[in-house]
């Protein structure tokens, strides 16, 4: 059995483990910075709409902030992830709503992967691997080690991916009933108002579970740990060999 998976104690959490909770959610969401990227094109292609009603002009002027914003990112030597899903998500409204011609279809991609994302967060919960903890194992440096050696962990997980899911179920129960009976501008001001506050009201959850929960496992630190064990063993070994 791996050091990964074996069974062990449940470590208390520290002192300090509301701080470092917060640390890793702002890494892991993307923070400020993250939440800007996420908006501003979506608010620039409503704007226009709004104010000349010509899709093309509007779903350019979003592309073109969206890969601005990956320039300055590469030019400031900074990671990469937000600016590029942002980029993804406004080039696949761009491409459907020239498609079909319609100025709403833009905001239909997103809400297609909100929604799949809502039920990605159920699904995952209910087979016993909550997704927000794949997303957090990682940058906690615990892995899947909560899933068999920090029950209590696996729990706030859990709950934490419950809240995601519901959330943003609520979100897509406003928004897909706005894409049949509102018009593009209506629809586009309904989206921007309900992009960060129920990020912000799962990622409080988030931060409220898993600063109660019990530390995670530093898995990389066990390991090289145990690999420095097993190079003075073999130094050891070596020294009486030689002796």
């Amino acid at each position: 059995m791996t050091s990964v998976d074996k069974p062990t104690t449940t470590p208390a959490p520290p002192a300090d483990a509301k701080a470092v909770t917060e640390a890793a959610l702002f890494e892991a969401f993307g923070g400020v910075r993250g939440m800007v990227e996420t908006v501003l094109p979506g608010l620039l292609f409503v704007t226009i709409f709004t104010v000349n009603k010509d899709l093309h002009s509007s779903a350019i002027a979003a592309l073109a902030v969206s890969l601005l914003l990956v320039v300055v990112r590469l030019v400031r030597k900074d990671t990469m992830k937000h600016a590029f899903s942002g980029v993804f998500g406004v080039a696949f409204g761009v491409v459907f709503a020239m498609m079909t011609g319609n100025a709403k279809d833009f905001y239909l991609p997103g809400m297609l992967y909100t929604l799949g994302l809502a039920l990605a967060y159920i699904v995952t919960t209910l087979c016993g691997v909550p997704l927000i903890g794949l997303i957090l194992g990682p940058v906690f440096k615990e892995n899947l080690s909560w899933r068999t050696r920090n029950p209590g962990r696996k729990k706030a997980y859990a709950k934490a991916s419950w809240a995601w899911g519901l959330i943003l179920l609520a979100k897509c129960a406003i928004l897909f009933p706005l894409y049949w009976w509102a018009n593009t501008s209506q629809l586009g001001w309904v989206l921007i108002a309900l992009k960060i506050p129920p990020f912000l009201l799962a990622v409080w959850l988030t931060w409220v579970f898993l600063a109660k929960a019990p530390a995670p496992i530093d898995v990389f630190a066990e390991m090289e740990a145990e690999e420095a064990a097993e190079k003075a063993r073999k130094a050891a070994a070596h020294g009486e060999a030689g002796a």
